[in-house]
């Protein structure tokens, strides 16, 4: 006999499920089998997703032939299970646009059976106009579509070259690096990661990998590879997590395209408590568990802060990290029918991003400009934004939170949001920046949504932070001073980077418009 039992989504208007309960003629010996089907709710087709499987031990479960990752495995749509006797427990998932599924089934002997799941979608995103993305992902591509598809994600430019070790060292490199499956989901066979002493830059839309022979943690410089990708038209250089150790750096190359915001720090179970050789926090403001994401966040305003206007983004690190693919995922704006590859980079560029592990920012607007939009003033003049927006979350947020250079100026409950879909205006009188977050309150991981920023331009005088630069500087001094390399040749041409750098933040500094 084989008993299925499904506990109700997390969503509380999620009507709950009912037991079922059957019996069955043979099957196997010493066990039984499940056929299950999963469909989208409002069409009742087949729809991939993704199941995580443990039997009552909380052995995690495989099924031969489907691409598999740590705790879970993608299937199409329909499955067949062949299960010793005993009692499992499951979770269902289609990306955070769907609500999930969980509960857990009985197989005992000679049992054979057959049941159907409902997913139902939450929201459609691409139907909006925003097609999610990861930007750092290590499956290989055998596996791709299905775990695209199961993941309901149109972006996924795959890392398959990294410092001394590249899929391509016997392969020729493909014509087309850029494949396009299911109609409007894409993949690049070239993207690539240059990863050492504490720092990571991901390296995407190259046309060939670059050359890392013998890269140790500290030479050749990771600014120099920085600027030798950069030279190639079309490259899109991301920063895989704030902390890294050169981030100041590579910040004044004035060549980064966008920072990790929500990284593989940030897992679907757990965070990831240490900075990997980068910049550490300090434990007692930003303590563990969620510390290391606020970390990010913190570092990132820094950023913005300081009047460097870049775009956060997002990666899992499936692959590396236990995370399932998309669980990081940044949302790009592109109308729906000029949505392509191309196109989602082109909007990225522009800042109109979302970037979630979690729950879901729609349709955000100040008025009535996505992020990334810059409101101009003349001098003397004031200037009120007023951001709408919708949200969608599987779990609970007490607040949604307006962030103005920096710091947070206004927290919303999410009724009070619902009654009008507006927040509170946000007052400008001088040049700055402004995004909406909305972290759950979930305590072993660090949970959240955040759109990308819109910025303000008061007269002349962009916001250029004197606090900010003052971060960045010191970082910089901490970075020459932790430097270590015997050779002197080396020594000093990392140290061309240093002090190019160190030049930029005293000018920065020099020309703070603001605290």
């Amino acid at each position: 006999m084989l008993s299925l039992l499904l506990r109700p989504s997390r969503l509380v208007w999620l009507v709950a499920l009912c037991c079922a309960l059957f019996h069955a003629h043979s099957a196997w010996a010493g066990g039984g089998q499940l056929k299950l089907t999963v469909v989208d709710a409002a069409t009742g087709q087949p729809i991939p997703c993704r199941m995580h499987l443990k039997n009552a031990k909380g052995t995690v479960q495989r099924v031969p032939h489907l691409p598999m990752w740590q705790d879970h495995f993608a299937f199409d749509g329909k499955l067949l299970l062949k299960l010793p006797k005993g009692q499992y427990t499951f979770e269902l998932e289609r990306g955070p646009e769907y609500t999930d599924r969980r509960g857990y089934f009985t197989i005992d002997d000679f049992a054979d059976d057959e049941q159907v799941i409902e997913l139902h979608r939450a929201v459609d995103m691409a139907k909006e106009g925003w097609w999610a993305g990861d930007l750092h992902v290590h499956r290989p591509e055998k596996d791709i579509k299905l775990v695209m598809e199961a993941e309901d994600l149109h972006i996924a430019p795959l890392i398959t070259w990294a410092n001394d070790k590249s899929a391509w060292t016997k392969l020729p490199l493909p014509k087309d690096p850029v494949v396009r499956f299911d109609n409007n989901r894409y993949f690049d066979l070239l993207g690539g990661e240059d990863e050492r002493g504490g720092s990571s830059l991901l390296f995407f839309n190259l046309k060939e990998p670059l050359e890392l022979p013998g890269a140790k943690a500290a030479y050749p410089p990771s600014t120099k590879i920085l600027m030798t990708a950069a030279q190639q038209e079309g490259v899109w250089i991301d920063v895989e997590r704030p902390f890294a150790a050169d981030l100041p750096i590579w910040l004044a190359s004035r060549k980064v395209d966008s920072i990790g915001l929500a990284n593989g720090h940030m897992q679907r179970e757990k965070m990831r408590t240490d900075e990997a050789g980068g910049r550490a926090r300090d434990k007692r403001a930003l303590p563990d568990p969620r510390g290391n994401g606020q970390w990010s966040e913190d570092i990132y305003y820094r950023v913005l802060d300081a009047g460097l206007r870049i775009p956060p983004s997002a990666g899992s690190g499936t692959g590396v990290s236990p995370n399932p693919l998309g669980y990081n995922r940044v949302y790009v704006a592109v109308d729906k029918d000029d949505f392509d590859y191309a196109a989602w980079w082109k909007g990225f560029k522009l800042g109109r991003v979302i970037v979630t592990n979690g729950p879901l920012i729609v349709n955000p607007a100040a008025n009535s400009r996505p992020p990334g939009h810059v409101f101009t003033a003349a001098k003397g003049e004031e200037l009120d934004v007023e951001i709408t927006l919708s949200l969608t979350t599987r779990d609970p947020i007490s607040y949604l939170e307006i962030v103005k250079d920096g710091r947070v100026v206004q927290s919303v409950r999410l009724d009070e949001l619902a009654k009008t879909g507006k927040l509170p205006k946000v007052h400008f009188t001088e040049s700055g920046w402004v995004l909406v977050r909305a972290v759950a309150d979930v305590e072993k991981t660090y949970r959240f949504a955040s759109t990308g920023p819109w910025y303000v331009d008061v007269g002349d005088r962009p916001r250029i932070s004197k606090t900010a630069s003052q971060f960045f500087l010191d970082w910089l001094a901490d970075c020459t001073k932790a430097l270590k390399l015997d050779d002197p040749k080396q020594r000093a041409e990392v140290l061309t980077y240093h002090t190019a750098a160190r030049k930029f933040w005293e000018e920065r500094l020099k020309n703070a418009t603001a605290d």
